[in-house]
């Protein structure tokens, strides 16, 4: 189990919009840069029941469905990422969700076109973080 790592990891989703225009490695160095370690990454696609599985706290949001299509839309990048206080840094390392309120620099200010087209997903608390890396990745792919 990746209990252990409970506040040193986090997942990021790459979404579909940056892998589409070819940011996969702009994103990827800027995170390495600000210190965060890959421990497992992948391409995949998510089906609509797994994105609807995926966001299932949102489904009583208006956005929910749009979301679900847009996230199954195309390959996405999951990462698993380790650094001291991870969500919390991620959380700065991306910005806002709405790009328009991120701060100059950050990976959504660089890469996001929209609130909904915002490039990329970080986990939003530690115990989260440790859901979602079990819901992208199986004990076998993840290595500490």
């Amino acid at each position: 189990m990746i209990d252990h790592m409970f506040g040193k990891i986090t997942l990021s989703i790459i979404k579909p919009d940056a892998v589409k225009k070819g940011y996969i490695f702009p994103i990827l160095y800027k995170i390495i840069h600000a210190g965060f370690h890959i421990i497992a990454l992948k391409m995949t696609e998510l089906s609509k029941k797994s994105a609807t599985k995926f966001y299932a706290e949102h489904e009583r949001k208006l956005f929910f469905e749009s979301l679900v299509k847009f996230m199954s839309s195309g390959p996405i990048i999951s990462v698993i990422l380790e650094k001291e206080n991870a969500v919390k840094d991620f959380r700065v390392l991306i910005g806002e969700t709405n790009p328009v309120y991120a701060k100059k620099g950050t990976i959504r200010n660089l890469y996001a076109t929209s609130l909904e087209k915002n490039a990329i997903h970080g986990s939003d608390s530690n115990q989260n973080a440790i859901k979602e890396c079990l819901f992208y990745f199986s004990n076998r792919e993840i290595f500490f």
